[in-house]
């Protein structure tokens, strides 16, 4: 048995313990990994400056993007946000053991669909360390094992907060094998191949990483594989609304995934709206890129091709379209988004809601900032990805996304011979005004 498969084989064990470990117990958990790490910040950042410092040596080379090297870099106030997330995730209601329905077949013979664990996650990741206390965090608070592979750019700083995660774990009585480390890049395809031991696979990367995952396993795969994200500003937007938001989605952190590629502006405010937030995309050091028409007002921006509306740069560049109407920007969007994030900017309720019911994205926004795509900030606590597909799970995962579902049938030595056949007894098939927690409880008296 390889070092791989081993690491599976006790991840799938523990999952089986972890399922039933209360969730006082997962909660004492998180908040001494949080602790933890806060406690050993100086470790963490020691780490993580030794990967940085390598990584633009890689960057000199060519070897590695400055969007890769920026999301490599942890900080004191990074380090602070991750234990701070941690601890929300502790707060989180449990995900486990929730009703999703319940019926009465019969007196006495009741059925409780009830949420529980998925099993083992695998998760294969790039650049960002932070990923790692994330995708742990709430893999812990629902009850799941996690096996982690972190991109080798970040090998230090992955080894630093996986030993802490462990440590703090095992100390509040959690199952040791768990959570598991695998560094080794040809080790990835071994991972891709353990379909009985793996439950869920969620990557988090480029394009090509995503893509390589997905034709390479027969585990299911959650996730997206680019974020083009895009914002609208109708003819009927609020300029300085217009103003920030367009500048927030880009500039505020331009190398994830939710912040916008392409600008899309209505041709009756594109006069006076593009040259002010030219200037301030050049204030910050965003190259412009346009159509014909947005070269026609901004005379010194670059041409944009229509590979430039299929690209995400994960950088300091914007690509500007001026369109005709909103039917012109939704068909847009729907033709070359990727179904991640996308905003409008507008004061007409009827743009509004035909924007937000029209656009085929995971999250769609009226008046805000496509960085808001975001597990934490839409009080998940944390996510574990972005999903772009319908099945499953959709936009920032959290507890939920890591959940499926089993159905409890109790019963009375009841058998179907009594409801078939001549003179069978019928179902009453009625909602049960009781929980499966309830029902749980009684059984543990």
């Amino acid at each position: 048995m390889s070092d791989v498969e081993a690491k599976a084989k006790a991840a799938e064990e523990s999952a089986l313990e972890l399922a039933n470990v209360p969730v006082e117990t997962r909660n004492k958990a998180l908040l001494r990994a949080a602790e933890m790490i806060e406690d050993n910040q100086e470790k963490i950042l020691e780490a993580n400056s030794r990967d940085v410092e390598e990584a633009e040596e890689l960057l000199e080379k060519e070897e590695y993007s400055e969007a890769l090297v920026e999301r490599l870099k942890l900080s004191e106030e990074k380090i602070e946000k991750i234990s701070e997330m941690i601890r929300s995730v502790a707060e989180l209601e449990d995900p486990l053991d929730k009703t999703l329905y319940t019926n009465e077949l019969d007196d006495d013979l009741e059925l409780f669909k009830v949420s529980c664990p998925i099993g083992v996650i695998g998760t294969i990741f790039e650049s960002r360390p932070d990923v790692l206390p994330q995708i742990s965090s709430l893999c812990l608070k629902s009850g799941n094992s996690i096996i982690l592979k972190g991109g080798s750019e970040a090998k230090r700083s992955n080894e630093v907060l996986f030993e802490l995660f462990k440590k703090a774990t095992m100390e509040a009585g959690i199952p040791e094998g768990w959570i598991q480390l695998i560094e080794a890049r040809s080790e990835v395809r071994e991972l891709l191949e353990l379909n009985e031991e793996v439950d869920l696979l969620i990557p988090r990367g480029s394009k090509k990483l995503i893509k390589y995952i997905q034709d390479n396993t027969r585990i299911p795969v959650l996730g997206h594989a680019e974020g083009i994200c895009h914002v609208y500003v109708d003819d009927e937007a609020d300029l300085d609304k217009a103003l920030d938001v367009c500048y927030d989605a880009k500039v505020q952190y331009p190398a994830v995934c939710n912040a916008a590629e392409t600008l899309l502006v209505h041709q009756e405010i594109a006069d006076e709206l593009l040259p002010s937030l030219s200037e301030n995309y050049q204030d910050a050091s965003v190259e412009v890129r346009g159509c014909s028409k947005t070269q026609e007002i901004l005379s010194d921006v670059k041409g944009a091709s229509e590979e430039d509306w299929r690209a995400e740069y994960l950088d300091l560049i914007i690509s500007i379209k001026i369109v005709s109407d909103l039917d012109e920007a939704i068909n847009h969007i729907n033709e070359f988004g990727s179904k991640h994030t996308d905003a409008i900017v507008s004061e007409d309720k009827e743009n509004i809601l035909e924007f937000l019911t029209r656009v085929d994205s995971s999250s769609v926004m009226a008046n805000a900032s496509t960085r808001f795509s975001d597990g934490y900030r839409y009080g998940l606590g944390a996510e574990v990805g972005i999903s772009t597909g319908k099945i499953h799970a959709r936009g920032p995962m959290g507890l939920e996304g890591l959940t499926t579902y089993k159905y409890y049938l109790i019963g009375d030595g009841n058998i179907v011979a009594t409801y078939s056949g001549e003179g069978a007894k019928e179902f009453s098939h009625e909602e049960l005004l009781k929980s499966w927690r309830e029902v749980k409880d009684s059984l543990e008296e």
